[in-house]
């Protein structure tokens, strides 16, 4: 599957500031109204902590549709490395308006760097190696796609988007279509040309979604010894994809097993987001 690319968030980036605004300003910031309206501002965002940056374009959305006024000067660039108390961006505008806007930019700004940065120290693993690392759907509802582009900022890669642009075929999947074999070959009845990944739990279950033609096979918590059995086995008659249970340890010696994939569910679930702190002067 493809990755993620900006050009194609415009309209998600518009949406999901829209709502963020919605939830945060309502119907007006009245603690905003203390300051005069007329009082213009700069301010500096710094960064607290090592990390990677994404959530630029989310940033200049929320003063966009919050006041056109406001100007935003970026110091840094989506999948860019800073550290601890760089500066990534100025405002100059209304006092109201930038104290205003802080909170829902910096959610975004703070969130989505959390992911990328999440994202690289993974990368930064199996940087030796030929695997990709792959997101999946554990993800914040109404945030996918921002999360998702986020670990491309990060270094790794998108699995699918949703349910609906590939079949994952899961143990459950196949117990109630009757095995491997009938669902892999109803799955290219169903959407002929759509990939179609099947998880097996043993060599023998891979021999099966091998005869039936799928396209890429996840290998559910199988031994060391048996992920290497498999990229032989397989010898690229299909993509291998390794997950369940994946932690830093088990990382590189997993990917050195020669799988084409590994899929974590951490990288977007489990985020720590990039303490920011923003600096206003009049």
């Amino acid at each position: 599957m493809p990755n993620l690319r900006l050009a194609d968030l415009t309209a998600e980036i518009e949406n999901n500031v829209r709502r963020a605004l919605l939830e945060d300003v309502g119907s007006g910031d009245i603690t905003a109204q203390l300051i005069p309206a007329e009082r213009l501002a700069k301010a500096t965002i710094i960064t607290r902590d090592d990390a990677v940056i994404c959530g630029t374009a989310w940033v200049d959305a929320v003063f966009r549709q919050l006041d056109p006024r406001v100007a935003v000067h970026w110091q840094v660039v989506d999948g860019q490395r800073v550290k601890a108390n760089q500066p990534l961006f100025h405002l100059e505008g209304p006092a109201r308006s930038l104290l205003t806007g802080e909170r829902s930019a910096l959610n975004f700004l703070q969130l989505l760097s959390g992911v990328a940065t999440r994202a690289q120290y993974l990368a930064d693993f199996v940087g030796e190696t030929q695997v990709r690392l792959l997101d999946t759907r554990k993800t914040l509802p109404g945030l996918r796609l921002a999360q998702k582009y986020a670990v491309t900022c990060g270094g790794c890669h998108n699995h699918r988007i949703g349910l609906y642009d590939a079949f994952l075929i899961k143990e459950n999947h196949i117990a109630a279509s009757g095995g491997i074999t009938e669902a892999v070959a109803a799955a290219h009845k169903i959407a002929p040309g759509k990939p179609v990944e099947i998880e097996v739990e043993s060599l023998e279950e891979l021999q099966q979604a091998l005869e039936a033609g799928a396209d890429i096979i996840m290998l559910d918590e199988l031994s060391l010894d048996d992920m290497r059995e498999a990229v032989r086995r397989t010898a690229g008659k299909a993509k291998l994809e390794a997950s369940g249970g994946i932690n830093e340890s088990t990382l590189l010696p997993i990917a050195e097993t020669g799988v084409d994939y590994i899929s974590i569910g951490a990288m977007t679930k489990d985020v720590k987001a990039v303490d920011l702190s923003m600096r206003l002067s009049l």
